[in-house]
């Protein structure tokens, strides 16, 4: 081999080692984990003058994992995604289950567990059905959640009411997702206690 042939066979070699040292992978994003953060503010909303028993809220079982969900509405829309480096401390269902449970004691005159073996006034079943971040463009998501609630007591037959909460994000990214879900969350479980306060006043 002649030896101009060997110094560009060498210098190839040089820089295509050196260009594979400065590929540089993209940041990922730190890792974060959300819970729903400290309860709302007091504010003047509906009060029970029932006792309750609150079931687990159900969901399906894609979307009751700790994963923070999101979808693309113009190109997939239905196809759930998740974040790779943000999650929920738990599951989302579980996390909106405590602060639901939450709202109930500060509004009406006790919540239970089924397993508290307390009859109650009322008996109150939820199934998160949506709880994602919703894309509508790059730069633009709103967390929305959808939920159906079932409420027995008495002599009665249950009722039943679906509630679809959407809250723009400040952010299209991880953490403006997680707080629109949270805003939504909150003012979901507002309107099911009011709904509640007015189903459960004859029973």
């Amino acid at each position: 081999m002649k030896a101009p042939l060997k110094i560009t066979i060498a210098f190839t070699l040089a820089a295509l080692l050196l260009a594979g040292c400065s590929v540089v992978q993209p940041t990922r994003a730190p890792e974060a984990s959300y819970d729903f953060g400290p309860p709302p503010a007091a504010i003047a909303g509906a009060k029970l003058d029932k006792t309750v028993v609150l079931y687990d809220a159900t969901a399906p079982v894609w979307l009751d994992v700790p994963h923070l969900h999101y979808r693309l509405s113009q190109s997939a829309p239905a196809q759930p995604r998740n974040y790779a480096n943000s999650n929920w401390v738990m599951s989302p269902v579980a996390l909106f289950t405590l602060r639901l449970k939450g709202r109930l004691a500060d509004a009406g005159k006790g919540v239970f567990s089924p397993g508290d073996g307390v009859r109650a006034d009322l008996a109150l079943r939820v199934e998160v059905e949506e709880f994602t971040q919703v894309f509508d463009s790059p730069t633009a998501s709103r967390g929305q959640v959808r939920v159906r609630a079932s409420l027995s007591g008495g002599r009665d037959a249950p009722v039943q009411k679906t509630f679809s909460v959407d809250r723009p994000a400040a952010t299209a990214d991880a953490d403006g997702g997680a707080k629109a879900l949270i805003a939504a969350s909150d003012e979901a479980i507002r309107q099911i206690v009011e709904w509640m306060a007015a189903s459960g006043k004859g029973r």
